[in-house]
């Protein structure tokens, strides 16, 4: 018998169970740097590019970073699949299903001589989605990094969007210094970089003095930026966040109609204090230029839509004058896309708000993908194009979701009796 096999293996386990350790740090440092360079560090990089600092060296930044993260992520997704099998779940399966068949249809209509700037955007969009998924089910959002790191990001976005607005209005176009100025991002590029960064900041922040500042600074940095789409949607998650915190929901319920008359009663001293840019028109769309515009952009998309109702008309718009909702996806993907990614987005957040919502205990990783899903649903319906990357955010959130609920630390307490010590009598006697 070899008296020193038994030392050895027991040598290589412990290295296995230290090698571990060091592995996760090195993927949650990757899954870190991903989102902080993807989201706040474009919001940093165009605000460089539009105050003349630099010029675009990176182009319009978000696709070469993205790239740049592919592989590390789908290596980080394999090998975490691999750890563990059963963190595959059926939302990673459905997802995986709809980028298929999505890709399937851009390479056959890219065959057959597809709009190339359309079928390079849809390439990209998958892309998007997928880098959000593998990002929202694994970085760690509960942990010290995250949260301090998120938190100054914030802060500083805020910062640059006070300091640089002009007349209650943040847009450096309109500088005029932009070195690159067609690679300057727009209004809603600065606003989604902040609203992904909120969310996950906020839905893991216990403080409620802390989340009130947050939401406070997510508001008027939102204000004067002037995306309406993203101003909406976070007014819209603020009270489904506070209610869910909220100890006692009366309390809260009374406290909001108070609020509510209160607005009702000052509401023309609210808006003669507040400066005039494009939000205030949510009060009246009827008057917005833009508004007028997607409107036309929908009536177009449903004529295709009724003219092709099965397969759609793939590409069959010049690029940017697609439908500004989710009806894009029945012109390009026809009945079986727009049917399928509306229930692969709705579906699993079903079972997550019937548990989770009115629990008396308070999880992260619900809230995260709830409040995500929430606005991803607003926006789809209202403004967003169906290649929208909060989908593989809310998605990534809700595979994590159901995975730590049944198997990690966030899963339901058993509260069944314990089974007997000793089932049978003769084991109890001897």
């Amino acid at each position: 018998m070899n008296t020193h096999a038994a030392p050895q293996s027991l040598s290589l386990s412990h290295a296995r169970v230290r090698s571990r350790p060091l592995s996760s740090r090195r993927e949650q440092a990757i899954l870190l740097a991903a989102f902080f360079l993807l989201f706040p560090g474009f919001f940093f990089y165009h605000t460089l590019l539009g105050t003349g600092t630099t010029g675009a060296f990176l182009g319009g930044y978000f696709a070469p970073i993205s790239l740049l993260f592919a592989l590390p992520l789908t290596l980080i997704y394999i090998k975490r699949m691999r750890r563990d099998p059963r963190r595959f779940h059926l939302v990673d399966l459905h997802l995986g299903l709809f980028l298929l068949y999505f890709a399937a249809v851009i390479v056959v209509n890219a065959a057959f001589g597809a709009n190339r700037t359309i079928v390079g955007n849809h390439i990209l969009g998958c892309l998007f989605i997928f880098n959000m998924f593998v990002i929202a089910s694994f970085l760690d959002f509960a942990g010290r990094p995250f949260r301090i790191v998120g938190v100054l990001s914030l802060a500083g976005m805020s910062a640059i969007a006070f300091s640089y607005s002009v007349d209650g209005v943040f847009y450096l176009g309109a500088m005029g210094i932009a070195k690159d100025a067609d690679a300057l991002a727009t209004y809603q590029g600065f606003a989604r970089s902040y609203l992904i960064t909120f969310l996950p900041v906020v839905a893991f922040t216990r403080s409620l003095p802390l989340r009130l500042l947050l939401h406070a600074c997510g508001a008027a940095t939102l204000f004067v930026n002037t995306a309406r789409s993203e101003f909406a949607a976070l007014m819209f998650v603020i009270p489904i966040i506070e209610f869910y915190y909220s100890r006692h929901k009366l309390h809260f319920i009374l406290c909001g109609l108070i609020l509510f008359f209160v607005i009702h009663l000052y509401f023309d001293r609210i808006l003669a204090a507040l400066p005039d840019n494009r939000i205030l028109e949510l009060l009246d769309l009827s008057h917005s230029t833009s508004a007028n515009k997607r409107h036309y952009l929908t009536v177009h998309a449903v004529q295709t839509i009724l003219a092709h109702p099965l397969l759609g008309d793939y590409a069959s718009y010049k690029p940017g004058y697609y439908s500004h909702n989710v009806l894009s996806a029945w012109v390009d993907l026809g009945f079986f896309g727009i049917a399928y990614l509306s229930l692969v987005t709705i579906v699993p957040i079903i079972p997550m708000f019937i548990r989770e919502y009115f629990a008396p205990r308070h999880c992260g990783i619900f809230l995260l993908g709830f409040s995500m899903a929430c606005v991803t649903v607003l926006l789809l319906i209202t403004s967003h194009y169906f290649t929208d990357m909060l989908i593989g955010a809310t998605l990534g959130a809700s595979s994590r979701y159901f995975y730590e609920r049944k198997y990690a630390k966030n899963r339901t307490p058993d509260l069944r009796p314990p089974p007997p010590r000793h089932p049978h009598l003769h084991q109890a006697m001897s």
